[in-house]
């Protein structure tokens, strides 16, 4: 690994499980939480539903700010307020500021997250991205299986405030490492590789000095020279220096970040989440829809403001290119299939086999440790096998698991819970290793932060639409519901575990390799080598 690579992988590891242990440890944190503050139920639940309502609403457009003014600049933005934000909860008098510094916490988690693999984008040739996107989706499992245990620790050794303070020396730590790393040049050969457009232009071909010639020296006067279409910044051969100035919306001011698609988005989002979030809660389904009902609303308005957008905040060709949406399908069949499964099966091992939390959780280590040891084999099956194969494989495993969960009932062992655990986590680090990688693989490196920022956002969208899913299903057997094989809702989630298979389908066969960055070009024994136009 090159010593520029290096602090790009632990920025976005560290950071992407920073973000996932601080979630696993208040769940832990928020009954200490609540008896300390003299808070009420409604109000502990939104230190949660606001940091989701946050994160969710903003993702894709902090991954647009990422492409704009550099994901390094962006992420550690986020970084450092996340551990401002974290340090601000942990000395809060009382719930009112833990909920606003909550909110904030989403913010800066919503910068942070779409620039954890933007930069890995930006550093990583294509046909290379599987391994360390492998290695932060590790991360991400360890981190949520140890979170349990570490906030448990802490809460009962130092009170709920210790297990916000876990967070700030490594957001701190990596956001300072940001701050110092210096942004990749792009490289002339890739710029125009990643410009097909460039290629065709005809000043190309009019231009005798970009045209092959045997004694090889227009390779020299290509160099001294660059072409002169005039780039988006506006100055000739601009892009061939920095990576901003291919970015899209270099210039244009304001409007080229789309503001009003921005807000309409980040609406639509949260009214979304918190739709799910209220339809999940007891009595809250007519809330929950009636946020639904407004978050398809704007949705409509922004579909349409996007197609007369100039510089629309979601890019069409992203939004065209089938692997990117069917790896956000895959996404978010996965992660509403497995969050909705482990909602059922936390109330059926603790409220109807009467295990503790800590016994709950040994039941289903085995996912856990599937997720942390599969992540590392996923990028080579992927490339023996291909996108399709693999993630079909996956999608297959994590139905199977769901699926034996169903099957249970009220005198089922330890050995049944850990095989559909199993099953659940081989599956899952199978399609999110392999569909995030399609994901920011096909997506242009001039957009990598928007593919990051809709990639995130579908993780945020799937649990929850999962919980909500198992907690309307569970309320119309309430009698045997927290009993999967007398309920509704694992066999509900069996069929939303499936579609992730037809989506699988429509990954590419293979790994595309055309993408991959060209090598610098290097002297022959007739002379300089020539780089052709």
């Amino acid at each position: 690994m090159s010593a520029r690579r290096a602090p790009v992988l632990a920025c976005s590891v560290v950071g992407a499980a920073v973000v996932a242990l601080d979630g696993t440890v208040l769940t832990v944190a928020q009954p200490a939480l609540q008896r300390d503050l003299h808070a009420d139920i409604g109000q502990v639940q939104w230190t949660s539903t606001g940091y989701l309502v946050a994160v969710a609403s903003l993702l894709v457009f902090a991954g647009r700010l990422g492409d704009r003014y550099g994901h390094r600049r962006v992420f550690a933005l986020g970084a450092l307020g996340f551990a401002a934000a974290s340090t601000g909860i942990a000395l809060a008098p009382g719930i009112g500021t833990v909920i606003a510094l909550r909110v904030l916490q989403g913010v800066c988690g919503a910068l942070l997250q779409p620039a954890t693999l933007g930069m890995l984008r930006t550093a990583y040739p294509p046909d290379r991205l599987g391994t360390p996107i492998a290695v932060r989706t590790a991360a991400i499992g360890l981190a949520a299986a140890a979170g349990p245990l570490i906030g448990g620790a802490l809460v009962s050794a130092y009170g709920w405030r210790s297990v916000f303070l876990l967070g700030v020396p490594p957001t701190l730590a990596i956001g300072l490492l940001a701050l110092a790393t210096r942004e990749r040049p792009t490289e002339p050969n890739r710029s125009y590789a990643a410009n097909p457009s460039h290629a065709q232009n005809p000043s190309h071909q009019q231009n005798p000095s970009h045209q092959r010639n045997p004694s090889h020296e227009p390779c020299r006067s290509y160099a001294a020279n660059p072409p002169h279409e005039p780039s988006r910044s506006g100055a000739p051969g601009a892009r061939y220096r920095t990576a901003p100035a291919a970015r899209p919306g270099s210039a244009g001011g304001l409007s080229a970040l789309d503001p009003v698609g921005a807000l309409l988005l980040a609406v639509t989002l949260g009214l979304l989440v918190h739709g799910l979030v209220e339809a999940a809660r007891p009595g809250g389904a007519p809330t929950g829809l009636l946020a639904v009902a407004g978050a398809v609303a704007t949705g409509v308005v922004l579909a349409r403001h996007q197609r007369r957008a100039a510089h629309p905040l979601l890019p069409p060709e992203l939004l065209r290119s089938v692997p990117v949406v069917a790896g956000l399908a895959v996404l978010l069949a996965a992660s509403a299939a497995l969050f909705g499964s482990l909602f059922v099966a936390t109330y059926f091992l603790q409220d109807v086999q009467g295990l503790d939390p800590l016994g709950c959780a040994l039941r289903v280590l085995p996912l856990a440790a599937l997720m942390v040891l599969g992540a590392p084999l996923c990028p080579p099956l992927q490339r023996r096998f291909g996108p399709r194969r693999t993630a079909t494989a996956g999608a297959a495993l994590l139905t199977l698991g769901v699926l034996l969960l169903a099957r249970l009932d009220t005198t089922a062992g330890a050995a049944a819970v850990g095989v559909s655990a199993a099953l659940l986590g081989a599956g899952f680090v199978t399609l999110m290793v392999t569909a995030t990688s399609v994901v920011v693989h096909r997506a242009p490196e001039a957009h990598a932060g928007v593919a990051g920022g809709l990639q995130q956002t579908v993780m945020n969208i799937g649990p929850a639409l999962g919980v909500a899913t198992a907690t309307l299903l569970l309320a119309l057997v309430p009698d045997g519901g927290f009993v999967p094989s007398r309920g509704a809702a694992l066999p509900a989630l069996v069929l939303i575990a499936a579609l992730a298979v037809p989506a699988a389908l429509a990954l590419p066969r293979a790994a595309d390799r055309r993408r991959t960055r060209p090598e610098p070009p290097s002297p022959r024994a007739g002379g300089p080598a020539c780089v052709r136009s």
